[in-house]
């Protein structure tokens, strides 16, 4: 007589296969999807470098990286980015680069980003880009920040090392400096109400979870961050390599270069 149906072992082992095929394929694919997500990220910031550079060319330095908003400004295209009630009001350095609002999905938003928590999930500032601000100054001060992150941003001709000058990377918090590279002792940025976003992701430094779990884990596959350099081009490198030393005080400025 001919059998037209599984046993119940026959069909224990298929099931059991299957179990074991996805295991193996899983992690395989997030692991792909991971590559290609980081790859989608370093697109975005050529688009974004050639931007700065646009921009450059046609007003003869580089923008601001963040300008507070004073009674003569008027709102950036899509409103002011962040929340009020954390993040200050004014135009941004995305918002003199792009003619329109950065939209979730656009080139401002890195692919990767690892932001659960409903307070920042839709917030453009938090876990995406930063911009150097020793390069992309801002354009009023606070009584906090130091001279170096404050006035005219810099042209890019007068940068010596622009093939080693970091212009934006993978951040907790869209303004970006070296003191987040480090274990300074002064305060780290000038916002208390960002302070634990003010890193950058996967370094060895970081010494809390923070608002996200990419604060010790990383954004991208083995604690890597895509950086744009100030020439335009865009490397995947170990976030370790943006570490700025601290000896007897005094701190080292070594490649990729965080100050000009």
């Amino acid at each position: 007589m001919e059998r037209n149906a599984f046993t119940l072992l026959e069909l224990l082992v298929v099931i059991a296969v299957i179990a074991v095929l996805m295991g193996v394929l899983i992690p395989s694919l997030q692991a792909v999807k991971k590559q290609a997500q980081s790859v989608i990220c370093g697109k975005n910031m050529t688009q974004l470098a050639m931007g700065f550079i646009i921009y450059n060319d046609e007003n003869g330095t580089l923008t601001h990286g963040f300008k507070l908003l004073s009674i003569f400004d008027t709102a950036p295209p899509g409103g002011f980015a962040g929340n009020p009630a954390y993040d200050t009001l004014g135009w941004w350095w995305f918002n003199y680069i792009m003619e329109e609002e950065p939209a979730k999905g656009s080139v401002v938003w890195c692919p990767s980003r690892k932001y659960i928590a409903p307070s920042v999930k839709n917030n453009v500032l938090c876990g995406n880009y930063g911009v150097n601000r020793s390069i992309c100054k801002d354009a009023f001060g606070n009584g906090i920040l130091e001279d170096e992150f404050i006035g005219k941003p810099l042209r890019l001709t007068h940068l010596r090392h622009p093939s080693q000058m970091l212009l934006l990377t993978d951040s907790g918090y869209s303004l970006a400096s070296w003191k987040a590279a480090t274990n300074a002792v002064s305060p780290r940025f000038d916002n208390p109400n960002r302070e634990e976003y003010f890193y950058i992701p996967g370094m060895s430094i970081n010494t809390s979870s923070g608002s996200s779990m990419e604060t010790l884990q990383g954004r991208h596959p083995n604690k890597t961050v895509n950086v744009t350099y100030t020439d335009g081009h865009v490397e995947r490198i170990k976030a370790d390599e943006l570490t700025v030393e601290n000896t007897g005080g005094q701190y080292r400025n070594i490649s990729p270069l965080w100050k000009p």
